[in-house]
């Protein structure tokens, strides 16, 4: 992807690098949490941490990753942060997020919470990064495990189809929520969905 050595080293990261990473920062943060606040505040705190990652998450891919830029310049960086992704699904070392990338935003993050709303913001970045942590890990099953299980199946088709039929839907990689909230559920899903409602009724 880069001439310069350097720079393709670094575009390349090994998929369980997140949570090697983030899972200690997110224990750390949740003893902070109950330090500062009490454990019922810093579960529900989390839990708003986890759903806000999900909103982020869908955001980001539908807004920033699947833009359509027009001049040479953007379609780099839109090649770089996503599209090769979508050209290269298959590649195992481009699926997460590069720690250049991930911790300065975990960071400016962190400090966001900070302001908004501390002695909350421990228990709020929590979530939010176990939320990221989340997505990164279900992502790469998606394109590299089997995924047997009921959810499973559902979370890697509903994927799949994303890259491989129809790439304007179905944004939520984790979970298909605000999909549903901003009405950008595949056609396929609706269908399935009715159906398996009326066999179930």
């Amino acid at each position: 992807m880069f001439k310069n050595k350097f720079l393709e080293y670094f575009s390349h990261i090994h998929p369980i690098t997140p949570v090697v990473v983030f899972v200690p920062a997110i224990i750390f943060v949740i003893v902070q949490a109950i330090r500062f606040t009490t454990v019922l505040q810093t579960i529900g705190v989390f839990l708003l941490g986890v759903l806000l990652w999900t909103a982020v998450e869908y955001i980001i891919h539908r807004f920033a990753f699947h833009i359509e830029p027009k001049t040479v310049l953007g379609k780099r960086l839109h090649f770089l942060v996503h599209g090769v992704h979508h050209d290269y699904p298959r590649d195992s070392t481009r699926l997460v997020m590069p720690l250049p990338v991930s911790v300065p935003l975990a960071i400016a993050f962190y400090f966001l919470f900070l302001f908004v709303i501390a002695p909350y913001h421990w228990a709020m970045f929590g979530g939010f990064v176990a939320g990221y942590v989340a997505y990164d890990c279900i992502h790469y099953a998606t394109h590299h495990f089997p995924m047997t299980n009921r959810v499973g199946r559902f979370l890697k088709e509903y994927h799949m189809k994303h890259h491989y039929v129809e790439s304007s839907t179905a944004y939520g990689v984790s979970n298909p929520l605000w999909d549903y909230v901003f009405n950008t559920v595949p056609a396929w899903a609706r269908k399935r969905r009715r159906t398996n409602s009326t066999s179930n009724g």
